[in-house]
């Protein structure tokens, strides 16, 4: 059970045309765990926390179709055994996925995926891309004053600049509920489309790229995936593919509108087994036949 055999069955249920696909990694907390005794298991910075913890790191490329359906295509448990970066990871997995026939128009990232290496590697293989920076990456107006990005006014609908190192982009500036500003750079290789491109089209794009922090929060909250009482690699391996697999199937069961969220089956299936639990009890405490209905005078 590989990446391969996920998408081999994914793929029956997607456009693998021109969507959008999005990086990114998340912390898998198993904080009772002995990285000594479980495999995989080590400490790493969790954002979630804003602290080391004691972990499996996944990587996921999560692939987003015309129609919108949205599922997991490739995906990597960092293993220091490997001698692999996320970002080594990364480039593998797109080049696997663009061989195994997913065409995809662009990639998202966030700042972690914005080196200059992947930035070249999306455009040798390309692909359009949205990636967040960081707030002192280098970029010059005039292709010669290099100022760091935070220095630099942003109009709503985007700044054309020189990223060092790397060619023409388009910068956007966001600031959220913190109050904490965030940059993001936009590609496409054809300039003129380029200049053209505005903030509702940078705004649809990052909203995609959400999509991926839904399914961290999926496979976590109701596949079960941090919810492993293995320790070695393989087992590990097998629980992860699981969880996945099963997320991809509530996927495509609300595509077919058989369910509104991924959350109805779970919320469903407790709320039914507490009715059954305390209609069970009621029973056999005080004799009532819960299933019978009792009249009422008026």
């Amino acid at each position: 059970m590989s990446p391969k055999d996920l998408f081999d069955e994914v793929k029956l249920y997607i456009n693998l045309v021109g969507g959008t696909l999005s990086a990114d990694d998340t912390v898998i907390d198993k904080p009772h765990s002995d990285p000594k005794l479980t495999e995989l298991i080590a400490y790493i910075y969790s954002g979630r926390h804003h602290r080391i913890v004691k972990g499996i790191q996944l990587i996921t490329l999560y692939y987003t179709d015309l129609s919108g359906k949205s599922v997991p295509v490739n995906y990597r448990i960092y293993d220091k055994q490997d001698g692999q970066t996320k970002n080594d990871y990364l480039r593998e997995m797109i080049t696997e996925v663009l061989h195994w026939g997913l065409k995809p128009h662009a990639v998202t990232t966030d700042a972690w995926y914005s080196s200059k290496k992947n930035l070249k590697f999306f455009k040798n293989k390309e692909l359009e891309f949205l990636t967040g920076i960081a707030k002192n990456r280098l970029c010059s107006v005039d292709g010669k004053n290099f100022t760091q990005v935070q220095n630099l006014e942003i109009p709503d609908n985007g700044l054309i600049v020189h990223l060092r190192k790397f060619g023409q982009v388009k910068v956007f500036r966001r600031i959220f509920k913190n109050e904490i500003p965030r940059y993001y750079v936009m590609y496409v290789p054809n300039k003129d489309i380029l200049f053209l491109i505005s903030f509702v089209e940078f705004k649809k794009l990052h909203s995609i790229h959400w999509g991926i922090e839904c399914y961290h929060r999926a496979i976590k909250q109701v596949c079960g995936i941090e919810l492993f009482m293995v320790r070695t690699s393989e087992a590990i391996k097998t629980h992860f593919f699981s969880a996945i697999r099963a997320f991809t199937q509530l996927e495509l069961i609300r595509t077919q509108e058989l369910i509104e969220n991924w959350y109805e089956v779970q919320r469903n299936l407790s709320l039914q087994v507490a009715r059954d639990f305390i209609l069970e009890h009621l029973e056999q405490k005080i004799g009532l036949n819960t299933h019978s209905q009792i009249s009422v005078n008026a």
